[in-house]
């Protein structure tokens, strides 16, 4: 059996630091799930509040019918989902997560650019993740040359989305750490929950974006590299 020592070098260190950082997630998220906030606040309640303060009367928050951590603010709809899990607990990982959501819902109404620029990349995203991986896949299986440059064109809208995320997320993170200390909704003890909870969530978007960027790299080199024998 075959092993590309270069896909060993380029990606499976990122592969390992995907794992650790959904573990990582998971763990503190279950954790702090499991410590009440001292205020007896709910998700759901916390975002509402953080909305009305924000002059957002319109933006709605309802329940996800997706699983753990499905949470996301939907800008079509204007309308913040959150999970069960986060739209009725009290946990300091439910306000955390409730915060960031809203977080997004702020950026959205002051049209922040790098939000404005993920929401018009979405599509091409989505597009270069199935098609271009498809285009890469046909191309090296052919030695279609010209088909797999294509691929790999389409496949670096992807990491460039993956990129214009960043700073997306690191935005409604901090957003969300600025209003409940701001409005009081965390007490000390409870910061380090909100802090540990929004870390993790923020490392899985760097893990991400950095295999991304690795697998793109791998298929670049190996592409050159199939020419330049050509």
């Amino acid at each position: 059996m075959f092993i590309d020592p270069l896909y060993v070098v380029l990606l499976v260190p990122i592969t390992l630091l995907s794992l650790g950082a959904s573990w990582a997630t998971r763990s503190r998220f279950e954790a702090w799930a499991r410590v009440p906030n001292r205020r007896g606040v709910t998700g759901a309640q916390v975002a509402r509040f953080l909305l009305e303060r924000a002059g957002l009367h319109d933006v709605a928050v309802v329940p996800s019918h997706g699983g753990m951590l499905s949470d996301h603010y939907d800008p079509v709809r204007r309308t913040v989902r959150l999970s069960p899990t986060i739209y009725h607990g009290g946990s300091v990982s439910a306000l955390a997560v409730a915060a960031h959501e809203t977080g997004h819902a702020l950026q959205h109404a002051e049209g922040y650019l790098p939000l404005a620029l993920r929401n018009l990349a979405v599509p091409v995203a989505s597009l270069g993740s199935n098609v271009g991986m498809f285009f890469i896949f046909l191309g090296a299986l052919l030695a279609f040359t010209q088909l797999l440059w294509l691929g790999i064109l389409l496949f670096s809208a992807t990491v460039l989305f993956q990129l214009i995320t960043l700073p997306v997320e690191f935005d409604a993170s901090a957003r969300a750490r600025r209003l409940l200390d701001e409005w009081s909704l965390v007490l000390p003890g409870e910061r380090r929950g909100v802090q540990a909870v929004l870390g993790a969530a923020a490392m899985t978007y760097v893990a991400a974006a950095l295999g991304g960027i690795a697998t793109l790299a791998y298929y670049v080199l190996r592409a050159s590299g199939d020419r330049s024998r050509a």
